[in-house]
């Protein structure tokens, strides 16, 4: 294959061969309650070594800071888990685990494994008394085993309170007039008169934390938390005003003790308030969740060594191709000039190859009409996987057929 290098530009490939096809890395996101993200890039491996059974294909895993995060990371780096048990949204224990990256001492956390959405049934979602403490609990934990570097995915949340809870949890006072600490939850910031940071972890000062987080919404207002995220979590219509006029109480609050008003900033309103605690009082850096997940599974080197790109993800539309880990992906793929092909549990009609430039093909999995039930049976998500993918590689073979 000839390879034509303009500048900064990635290179332009003139001609293909088959050879062109026998380094492959697989990137997958996960097919959410179907396929994990290894399982996924696992199963299209199976299928492209039925056609090129001596290509060097290597899976790794996506994630954009949500679900399937840590095991993406830990999965990619040959990292470890670490158990816990912490208090869930409502204060009841739970087992939460959380990752050690391979070779280093960075732990890696989805703040949803003891604060998320997931824990709770539908009846008891209400952002007014969920708690973002156990997640606190989780980061003490790590701290407490000496780890000092944090990666942190904050979606999927359960709750709505300004990340006061998670700052209890670490040695941060919160009190009503009298100097009592305030009820946990949103409903307890009502009484919040007094916030103190002395008695907050000494090591939190050497704690480094990167949070991966895509949300842009600030702390309050009609672009807020509360306004957009807390209907989905169970909030009425009036626990959505009180509680967006109880953070910015608190944010006026928090203005005061540290100097500055983060409340606007973008972020800020990330996991109900979370990324504005992150802000104000952890001094964390909010970045891109695929990118910060591409950064710590090391991809970029991967994908520089390959000849394709092999992506994908439960459901490919128009919302891919803004921020979503496969386009990502295919995206850093392009800027070495390599060819990129999708696998998806659907594909939308708005996920048209003129809206994601960066994918040279894509291919639905699912062969023929079901219920959804059925296509996200994870034998059959599997078995579907590699049918498509076996096919799509075929389909490369047909147009290169050995001398």
């Amino acid at each position: 294959m000839k390879e034509t290098d303009h500048g900064n530009a990635a290179p332009v490939r003139e001609a293909l061969s088959e050879e062109d096809f026998m380094k492959i890395v697989i990137a997958m996101d996960s097919f959410k309650g179907s396929l994990s993200a290894m399982e996924a890039g696992e199963a299209a491996r199976d299928g492209i070594l039925r056609v090129y059974p001596d290509a060097e294909i290597e899976v790794a895993a996506l994630a954009d800071g949500g679900e399937g995060t840590v095991r993406a990371i830990v999965g990619a780096t040959g990292g470890r888990l670490e158990r816990v048990t912490v208090h869930d949204p409502l204060g009841r224990t739970v087992e939460a685990e959380y990752g050690v990256i391979g070779g280093t001492q960075t732990a890696v956390m989805e703040m949803a494994e003891a604060s998320g959405l997931t824990l709770l049934s539908e009846e008891e979602r209400d952002p007014m008394r969920t708690s973002t403490f156990g997640f606190g609990e989780m980061i003490a934990d790590a701290i407490g085993k000496g780890y000092r570097d944090f990666v942190i995915g904050i979606g999927g949340s359960a709750t709505n309170d300004g990340g006061f809870g998670m700052l209890r949890a670490l040695g941060f006072a919160f009190s009503d007039e009298k100097g009592n600490p305030i009820t946990l939850g949103a409903e307890g910031l009502r009484d919040l008169a007094r916030i103190e940071k002395d008695g907050a972890l000494a090591t939190l000062s050497e704690c480094r934390f990167t949070v991966a987080c895509d949300v842009k919404n600030p702390l309050c207002g009609e672009n807020g938390c509360s306004a957009v995220f807390g209907p989905q979590k169970g909030a009425s219509p009036a626990a959505v005003k009180e509680m967006d006029a109880l953070l910015s109480r608190y944010a006026a609050l928090t203005a005061e003790l540290i100097g500055a008003d983060l409340s606007a900033y973008e972020g800020s309103g990330a996991a109900g308030g979370l990324g504005f605690a992150f802000l104000a009082y952890l001094n964390a850096s909010l970045r891109s969740g695929a990118q910060t997940v591409i950064e710590a599974t090391s991809l970029a080197e991967k994908i520089r060594e390959a000849d394709v790109l092999i992506t994908g993800e439960g459901r490919l539309d128009f919302q891919s191709s803004m921020g979503k880990a496969p386009v990502e992906a295919a995206k850093l793929a392009k800027q070495y000039g390599k060819r990129v092909i999708a696998l998806a549990g659907s594909v939308s009609d708005s996920a048209s190859l003129s809206r994601i430039r960066e994918i040279d093909a894509f291919f639905p999995i699912v062969g023929a009409p079901c219920p959804l039930a059925e296509a996200m049976e994870t034998e059959n998500a599997r078995r579907n996987m590699a049918r498509t993918a076996e096919q799509a590689f075929r389909l490369v073979k047909a147009f290169h057929p050995a001398e």
